[in-house]
């Protein structure tokens, strides 16, 4: 099987295409039988093959967004709700495009049943080519490599996908480099799990030498270096780490992006915001509203503003963040919290320029504390202004570990364009309906620290 391994990516382009061209064929009979003879002026040949490619258009960035072609990547359940979601979009700006071509609103029912049968395909598509992507490409036999830290919980998060990796067995650094290169070589893979940084880059170099796949958790300089330019000015590479603050026609098109989307969203969702505060008024009789300070660009602190779910003085003990089951949580805090509509009010922080669309989530003054005295690094994150959504959100849970997150913050600090911010709206959609992204941290936790490993 080693060998087919090289054909990863040009299966995963095959089952890909297979399913964008059943779906586009799909497309082309509702549009040839459903929808050209009803419209006034109706295409020649040429015409009715551009609609079917502007279909495949549309379907190629949606699928892309939502990762619904990651087929070896992600589970079953996940590339089928991405691949829906997708269909969802796409399906709706066609029918949009449908009522513009046809100069005035057209019957939607054709595109609902086209909608229901892509549905049914990629449910289809999704469980046979998982199938034969398992047959053809079995799970990694892997080694772990670790460091004074134990790894149980990279372990327990890779466990979780066994069709992907079989972590078989475990080898501390401190047996020194000679009997851990030996004990690689037998496996086709290895994960190089928070050790020291010299030794890491050794075993890195060791398995390029051997053609064997390295898994490395990331350092924060390994995540600022990803953000360093390319100086080609002498004879030997040159990367620059900037670290200085992004441009200012950047900032201006992010303000612009911000009032442009946010204003509309608004108007459309006050009657949902309505409803909300009529509900937590009428469960209690606290206030609707819940005010908290919280840190943004520069570590400027500010009052954010939420729908409360929880009991009022729930948190006369201090502050600490939502667990699992938590008690203080109100019924109705509990739902609007599972579809992330406690964060609506924000919407005010946003248009007031406290926060933008896209950053890091903003974290309490006294939180923010208890995590300096673990990560110094942590006010990394106070680089950019504070998001309703961000690169944590949308990679990450909302119990991952701040130094995690941090590593994901640092990487859209570095990284961020408008292209990536609307990219992570459009993921934000994706991800407010999974309830692994609003579960709370363990019982007994004040803070999402639990023992935050790692080695700088």
């Amino acid at each position: 099987m080693k060998g087919a391994n090289r054909y990863k990516k040009e299966v995963r382009t095959l089952l890909s295409l297979l399913i964008v061209v059943i779906l586009c064929l799909a497309y082309r009979y509702v549009w040839m039988q459903m929808y050209r003879p009803i419209i006034p002026d109706p295409f020649w040949n040429r015409g009715n093959w551009l609609m079917v490619a502007l279909y495949a258009i549309m379907l190629y960035i949606f699928t892309k967004i939502y990762g619904a072609r990651k087929i070896g990547d992600w589970g079953v359940l996940e590339i089928i709700y991405s691949q829906m979601l997708s269909i969802f979009f796409v399906n709706v700006l066609t029918y949009l495009q449908l009522c513009l071509i046809n100069r005035w609103m057209i019957t939607p029912w054709p595109m609902v049943y086209l909608t229901c049968v892509d549905f049914s395909l990629v449910v289809f598509w999704a469980c046979g080519a998982k199938a034969i992507y398992k047959k053809l490409f079995p799970p990694r036999e892997i080694i772990m490599v670790y460091g004074d830290h134990d790894p149980d919980g990279l372990f327990i998060k890779m466990n979780s996908r066994k069709d992907k990796y079989h972590i078989c067995e475990f080898v501390n650094i401190g047996q020194g480099m000679e009997v851990v290169q030996q004990k690689i070589l037998r496996y086709e893979a290895v994960i190089l799990c928070d050790i020291p940084a010299e030794m890491r880059n050794d075993l890195v170099k060791y398995c390029f030498e051997k053609n064997i796949r390295a898994y490395v958790t990331p350092k924060l300089s390994d995540i600022i270096l990803l953000g360093a330019d390319n100086s080609n000015i002498f004879d030997s590479p040159l990367l620059i780490c900037k670290n200085t603050e992004r441009r200012t026609d950047y900032q201006l098109a992010k303000r612009i992006f911000d009032l442009v989307i946010i204003i509309p969203v608004g108007i459309l969702v006050s009657p949902i915001m309505l409803i909300i505060a009529i509900l937590i008024k009428l469960q209690d009789g606290g206030p609707v509203f819940y005010r908290q300070p919280r840190l943004t660009l520069n570590g400027k602190v500010f009052q954010i503003y939420k729908f409360r779910s929880m009991w009022v003085e729930s948190e006369k003990g201090g502050a600490r963040l939502a667990q699992k089951h938590d008690s203080r949580i109100t019924p109705v805090g509990r739902v609007i919290r599972a579809i992330h509509f406690d964060e609506l009010p924000q919407i005010i922080n946003i248009i007031k320029g406290e926060m933008s669309i896209v950053g890091p989530r903003p974290e309490r003054p006294e939180i923010a504390e208890e995590y300096r005295k673990s990560i110094p690094e942590f006010d990394f994150r106070l680089k950019a202004k504070a998001g309703l959504t961000g690169y944590a959100q949308v990679h990450g849970k909302y119990n991952t570990s701040p130094y995690d997150k941090l590593k994901l913050d640092l990487y859209y600090i570095e990284h961020q364009t408008m292209l990536m911010d609307i990219e992570l709206v459009l993921m934000t959609i994706k991800i407010v309906f999974m309830k692994e992204n609003t579960e709370g941290v363990d019982e007994g936790q004040t803070t999402a620290m639990q023992d935050d490993r790692r080695n700088h």
